[in-house]
């Protein structure tokens, strides 16, 4: 009579084992939250908090911190364009090129060991809106 299993006989599956309160139980289901990337043990709703705050990707790769002062470095780049060709006037990039002229002349130039044959770099700025 081996094929006849009788009502108080109860079969266990995974799925029931893990919703029991058992060692065995709690074990499986941490080391399931853990592979899985989820909070592995009971923590406070703070820590919960924390936790899905720093899952989210940081502010610099996100669109929205990015773009939000959409156009600054090619309107930058548009003024110093104006500028050297004289229809604008920047007090501040006069200034800082007066002093500039003035440490040379002291011969006190200011030389950084990355900079190529001692010339400062220049930022260049791609375009990013064709419209």
């Amino acid at each position: 009579m081996a094929g006849k299993i009788g009502k108080s006989v109860k079969l266990f599956s995974y799925a029931r084992t893990l919703q029991s309160k058992s060692d065995y139980a709690l074990k499986m289901n941490r080391l399931s939250n853990q592979i899985f990337g989820e909070v592995y043990r009971p923590t406070s709703e703070k820590s919960v908090n924390l936790v899905e705050k720093y899952s989210k990707p940081p502010n610099e790769e996100r669109e929205f911190y990015v773009q939000y002062y959409p156009a600054v470095e090619e309107t930058t780049e548009l003024m110093r364009v104006l500028r050297d060709y004289g229809l604008y006037r920047d007090e501040y990039e006069d200034f800082k090129e007066e002093m500039e002229r003035q440490r040379a002349l002291r011969g006190k130039i200011k030389v950084r060991p990355k900079w190529k044959d001692g010339v400062k770099p220049e930022k260049v700025v791609d375009i990013r809106y064709d419209d």
